[in-house]
């Protein structure tokens, strides 16, 4: 049932994306910046009840209907898994920037593809050389790809609707609270920032060992034992070093942008990033998710004739 649901979700969100900027997402963006002006007296438990808040309607919700379906009727408990897997996936999110750059990238247009990463980064890129283009843009590609499609399936796997929901919205939290560097949000994002580092921990290692598996594996396992840890975000270092060492490209290292130079550690191996090694993140990524797609459809086969 699962292994049809995440088939049947996937095939749709190919056929009609749902946008990043989409009516949910922007209820849920407005409700997370309420509870903050509500709720954020620069306390940590202020970002607890906050976070508390924000989640766990959602996931009662989403729980209580599952139960309620699953009790009166099996094909509607299954079309609601396929709507939330639907509505919190967003594997067309990311790749439309991803493949604009990337094209732009392939005729010259520099200025373009600039553009198109300084918009998806939210931060200006006018100072970047085609190498680091596509290097920040596989950098993105591989973040999104685990955020966005492998992060919620393995949630899904495990705690079905709720599950999925649950990190989804954990993850938006992350962003919106626990990232922020303000002194304002310092003690009261703390809680999102740990709960989320939590939640992914599992999925994370998850990603970067099909990355490994579905690329070169030697190098993907030496990026990740070696590298990783000296990333910020231990989650994105293994699943970037991981990813770099798969595609044997080099990630990381310095970003010129338009706030001055960012320094950060190198990652992967081989070659620079270009147009080409684009295409083959994109490779990366669906030889991956085939790789769970079937691995969820062998367990599902095993399960029914057991």
């Amino acid at each position: 049932m699962k292994f049809l649901s995440l088939l049947i979700a996937l095939l749709l969100e190919q056929v009609r994306p749902l946008r990043h900027s989409n009516r949910i997402h922007l209820l849920f963006t407005r409700y997370a910046m309420y509870l903050a002006r509500q709720f954020n007296g620069g306390e940590y438990r202020h970002g607890v009840i906050a976070w508390l808040l924000a989640t766990a309607p959602a996931v009662v919700a989403v729980l209580a209907v599952s139960l309620a379906l699953h009790h009166v009727s099996a094909p509607a408990a299954w079309l609601w898994n396929v709507l939330v897997i639907y509505l919190t996936m967003g594997f067309r999110q990311f790749s439309h920037p991803f493949t604009e750059i990337g094209v732009a990238l392939r005729e010259a247009r520099l200025d373009a593809a600039r553009d198109q990463l300084g918009q998806w980064r939210g931060e200006g890129a006018a100072g970047l050389s085609s190498s680091e283009v596509a290097r920040a843009a596989i950098e993105l590609a591989l973040i999104a790809a685990h955020r966005h499609v492998f992060g919620t399936i393995a949630w899904f796997l495990v705690a079905g609707a709720p599950g999925a929901v649950l990190y989804r919205l954990s993850a938006a939290l992350a962003d919106r609270w626990g990232m922020r560097a303000d002194a304002e949000f310092g003690a009261f994002g703390r809680f999102a920032g740990s709960a989320f580092f939590w939640i992914d921990w599992l999925p994370a290692r998850l990603t970067a060992a099909s990355f490994a598996t579905v690329g070169n594996f030697e190098d993907a396992a030496y990026c990740w034992r070696t590298q990783a840890a000296s990333w910020t975000s231990e989650a994105h270092g293994i699943i970037l070093a991981t990813g770099g060492g798969a595609l044997g490209v080099r990630l990381g290292g310095a970003l010129r942008l338009d706030a001055g130079t960012q320094l950060r550690p190198e990652l992967g191996l081989g070659d620079e990033a270009d147009a080409d090694y684009m295409r083959s993140a994109v490779g990366l990524v669906w030889r991956a998710l085939v790789l769970w797609m079937f691995l969820v459809l062998v367990v599902t086969i095993a399960y029914a004739l057991g």
